[in-house]
């Protein structure tokens, strides 16, 4: 998923259902120089996520103890 995120940034929202954020990826994304900072923007987002979800699971599992 992270290499969808650096060569495919838009694609990386639109598999986490982001279709807002998406679109305004693939519109950084026109120039190239937008690229860049599109492909950061998406590894960071996708790296939050995933952190987000871990923590989900921590504070789930410490919950039911």
């Amino acid at each position: 998923m992270t290499l969808i995120a650096i060569f495919f940034p838009p694609l990386s929202f639109l598999l986490r259902g982001k279709l807002l954020t998406a679109l305004l990826c693939f519109a950084l994304q026109l120039t190239l120089v937008g690229w860049i900072p599109a492909a950061l923007w998406a590894v960071v987002s996708l790296q939050n996520s995933r952190a987000d979800r871990r923590s989900s699971k921590l504070i789930k599992a410490m919950r039911s103890k």
